[in-house]
């Protein structure tokens, strides 16, 4: 793969995670250097975060991860699926499609924040202690309702007409051809749809934590860390939301090469 001038994804991988934490190194030793008298500083080397999260170890952090990731996979869930449903029913009913693609314009086009103080008092927060925010699982859903409507359109354009008429030929309805040829021709399309709603539902959840009405989660932590100026235990959790958002993204990507190994190449 090299020789023929293209570099192995795993490579690309990791000369760009080397090259990011350079990067952040160079940055909190040039812009951020703390000022003498105090070792504060708003970006710490990623050294100090590295050793902070060692020093604490990950079920320091993971109480709050696992409400986040329980929000984040309900609106994940809930916020595609509805996108998917919406978008067949598109296919099945021509002329509902303006109407579909406005109401998934203003979605997007809605202020999170707007929306997540609206919600907070429309649906509430976490029941209990330790429950998911119900305003973060709208949020998530929110985020990701989008692209997924916007991509499974386009997947299922994407269907060839040729088979389309053959299924037309032998009898088969709109219903028929969704199910035998536009929704394989879709699915690419769909899965890269559901690839990008991996981090965009983590930071919808995350968004709606804000909003408050839970009592553990990724954004009170780092409320409660911005506040006491923990600015190393602050860039933890950066990492380590960058590092779900990244794991989520990478393995979504991998069912897309199963899926669908024509895309790639591959044999099935």
């Amino acid at each position: 793969m090299i020789a023929q001038g293209r570099i192995p994804g795993w490579l690309a991988g990791i000369i760009g995670g080397v090259g990011i934490v350079l990067a952040w190194w160079l940055f909190s030793v040039v812009a951020f250097r703390p000022d003498e008298g105090t070792s504060f500083t708003p970006v710490p080397s990623p050294w100090a975060v590295f050793h902070r999260l060692f020093e604490d170890g990950l079920g320091a952090y993971w109480p709050a991860f696992e409400v986040t990731l329980t929000e984040a996979g309900y609106g994940f869930v809930w916020g595609n699926g509805l996108a998917l449903l919406l978008a067949s029913t598109v296919l099945l009913v021509p002329r509902l499609e303006p109407v579909i693609v406005q109401v998934a314009v203003v979605s997007y086009c809605l202020p999170m924040v707007a929306v997540g103080g609206i919600a907070i008092v429309a649906v509430g927060g976490a029941d209990q202690p330790g429950d998911p925010s119900k305003t973060a699982i709208l949020l998530a859903a929110l985020a990701v309702f989008f692209t997924t409507v916007v991509g499974a359109l386009l997947g299922f354009r994407a269907a060839d007409r040729a088979s389309l008429d053959v299924v037309s030929v032998y009898g088969g309805g709109r219903l028929t051809q969704l199910r035998k040829v536009r929704l394989v021709a879709a699915l690419p399309a769909i899965l890269n749809a559901l690839q990008v709603a991996v981090p965009t539902a983590f930071l919808g959840a995350v968004l709606g934590e804000y909003m408050g009405a839970t009592d553990r989660s990724v954004g009170i932590l780092l409320i409660r860390l911005q506040g006491n100026l923990d600015s190393e235990r602050v860039w933890v959790v950066f990492l380590l939301c960058a590092l779900i958002a990244l794991v989520g993204y990478g393995l979504v990507g991998l069912l897309a090469r199963f899926v669908t190994p024509w895309v790639s190449g591959r044999e099935s």
